[in-house]
């Protein structure tokens, strides 16, 4: 058997997150509480352009934090989801703010009014 066909709870459970939430942060602390300078970045973008998220705190799970990484094969967190779509983690974030692509994306996207 191989390790694909093997059940991965963490896997089932972020799938099922980002498939029932529109916005997800997958971060280090929580949204009111960052506990990382990265995850508090992308919040505060998110915040600045008034974007409604779930926060979910990778450091209260070991099998989370790994296994978010191996969903989305990107060795950092934060990781945003959009429409259960990986987007990206900080860097990736930030440039696309600091490039005006973001917002327009997330109304593309419906998850944020024009």
């Amino acid at each position: 058997m191989t390790d694909a066909a093997v059940a991965n709870p963490a896997h089932d459970w972020i799938a099922t997150t980002v498939a029932t939430h529109p916005v997800v942060l997958f971060m280090k602390g929580e949204p009111e509480q960052p506990r990382c300078g990265f995850s508090a970045q992308v919040v505060q973008i998110l915040d600045h352009l008034g974007v409604d998220f779930v926060g979910v705190d990778v450091l209260q799970n070991e099998a989370l934090r790994d296994g978010i990484k191996a969903y989305s094969d990107w060795p950092t967190i934060p990781q945003l989801y959009v429409k259960g779509e990986f987007v990206g983690g900080c860097d990736i974030v930030r440039e696309m703010f600091q490039a005006s692509e973001l917002k327009p994306f997330l109304e593309e996207q419906g998850v944020l009014q024009a």
